[in-house]
């Protein structure tokens, strides 16, 4: 049986580029590195307290210098050597200010693919609840938000945590472990930051110039003392100078008044425009000069499982990565409503009154196969093929907006979708364009599980506001049961 789901008005999103310009991993690199880049200038005793602080280990500078001559197997360095493909998942969490200090507000998990030099970037919501295990007692688990897995090392919150989720890197494996689960990765480093780090980098930096597409009027933006700032928060549309506390405001902002700044899709966005505004500054000669202010800002408020040669592979692989290369989703959609995307508002084991996300598929299968599908090849792209997406069930409303929603990202040529078409009870790929597409054809029909018809307008006659050339990917029903996991 599908699950009911209240309707929601939707803003159209489609033939919009998701690529990002705007770098996360590379700002959070670029401002970790501001250490490797200009060391030289530095005592050997302040870098090394900085690398101490952040990391848990001390500099080997023989150790590091032969990694970059010769990595050794296992290292990030020798997995982008050696075309394998590395995953970071990147954090950012309260901090001391904040009542809840290790909650991760923001959750990002990062795949590099070194084979075709992209980068993925996928935006994990903190309220998407999950059934976490890591406890000691095997089959035992505790039913919370996703944002709660990196404190759990660090409270009481749960008893008889498991060894390998202790110790100064426990939050952070924790982290790893749960959204791994829930995404498909298996994560090699991760990096969490926290509000402090933030501010104070902006501060260090002499403030940042950021770019809103609209007004943020935020009425209820929490202050220091467990209530809300009087009057709320308010910043115009357009480009402006933010000191550490406005950045960081701009950041944290959940309740604006605006549906573009309100929804999670648009929260990330603008976390994006701010890490690019660092990464520009904290990269020029100016921000070169200010890197002791940099290393203060971040010594007692980062926390990475990455070593220097770590962070010097990546930085290396990464400097020159067009931002073409760079693909950016979301298990939400960018107009925030909650049936978006791979998930769903309703109460998966929190309780009817606690706002929360679920998978539509419980096992992940579904998003597991999302984000492994994700990097098509060039020579698939190349083909330019045009591809629609028409809905040929009867019981889940949008699953074709959905499924070019996720979809976007790819490269892929999209139409708007069809959302009646006539019922199919399996997956079908029509093909109107004569065999024109046969990389692009393989792929759907992999991706889909789908049959390939050979298609006219006469043997297969169109939906209204069907094409009747390239490609049309009818959902069926076999599909639908695939995507709730039943």
């Amino acid at each position: 049986m599908f699950r009911a789901r209240p309707k929601r008005a939707r803003r159209s999103r489609y033939q919009v580029s998701y690529r990002l310009t705007r770098s996360v991993p590379a700002a959070l690199a670029a401002v970790l590195l501001i250490a490797v880049i200009v060391g030289v200038t530095l005592t050997y005793k302040r870098f090394d307290d900085f690398v101490s602080a952040t990391t848990g280990h001390h500099l080997n500078p023989i150790g590091e210098v032969v990694q970059v001559v010769e990595p050794a197997q296992g290292t990030l360095a020798y997995k982008l050597k050696h075309g394998q493909p590395v995953n970071i998942l990147l954090l950012g969490m309260g901090g001391e200010q904040n009542d809840a200090p290790y909650l991760t507000d923001s959750i990002m998990a990062v795949s590099i693919d070194p084979n075709s030099n992209r980068v993925l970037m996928v935006s994990i919501p903190r309220d998407l609840v999950v059934h976490m295990d890591l406890q000691t007692t095997p089959g035992r688990v505790w039913t919370n938000k996703i944002n709660a897995a990196y404190e759990v090392p660090y409270t009481n919150i749960i008893c008889c945590v498991a060894p390998q989720y202790s110790g100064r890197d426990g939050g952070g494996r924790a982290a790893e472990h749960e959204v791994g689960k829930v995404t498909g990765l298996t994560f090699d480093r991760y990096i969490a930051v926290d509000f402090v780090a933030f501010r104070d980098m902006v501060n260090a930096l002499g403030g940042v110039d950021v770019c809103l597409s609209t007004n943020l009027d935020d009425y209820e933006y929490p202050n220091y003392n467990n209530g809300y700032i009087r009057g709320g928060i308010h910043y115009r549309a357009g480009c402006q100078h933010l000191n550490g506390e406005q950045a960081l405001q701009v950041a944290r902002s959940r309740h604006a008044v605006q549906p573009q700044q309100s929804s999670d899709f648009g929260r990330a966005h603008r976390q994006q425009d701010i890490m690019q505004a660092i990464k520009q500054k904290a990269t020029t000669v100016n921000g070169f000069a200010k890197a002791p202010q940099l290393l203060d800002a971040l010594q007692k408020n980062i926390h990475t499982d990455m070593s220097l040669s770590d962070m010097k592979a990546i930085y290396d692989w990464g400097k020159n990565l067009p931002d073409s290369s760079i693909i950016r989703t979301a298990l939400t959609g960018p107009s925030g409503a909650a049936d978006g995307n791979l998930l769903d508002s309703y109460n998966c084991g929190m309780g009817p009154n606690v706002s929360q996300l679920c998978a539509d598929d419980q096992s992940y299968n579904m998003i597991h196969n999302y984000l492994a599908s994700i990097f098509i090849d060039p020579k698939t792209l190349g083909e330019k093929a045009p591809v629609q997406i028409a809905n040929g069930t009867t019981s889940f409303a949008g699953l074709d907006r959905r499924v070019t929603s996720m979809l976007d990202p790819t490269g892929l040529q999209l139409a708007d979708p069809v959302g009646a078409h006539r019922v199919s009870t399996s997956t079908l790929v029509l093909d109107y364009s004569g065999g024109q597409f046969p990389l692009t054809t393989k792929w759907l029909q992999t991706y889909f599980g789908a049959t390939v018809v050979a298609a006219t307008p006469a043997n297969s006659p169109p939906a209204a506001g069907q094409q009747t050339y390239g490609l049309v990917v009818v959902l069926g029903h076999d599909y639908a049961l695939r995507f709730l996991g039943e």
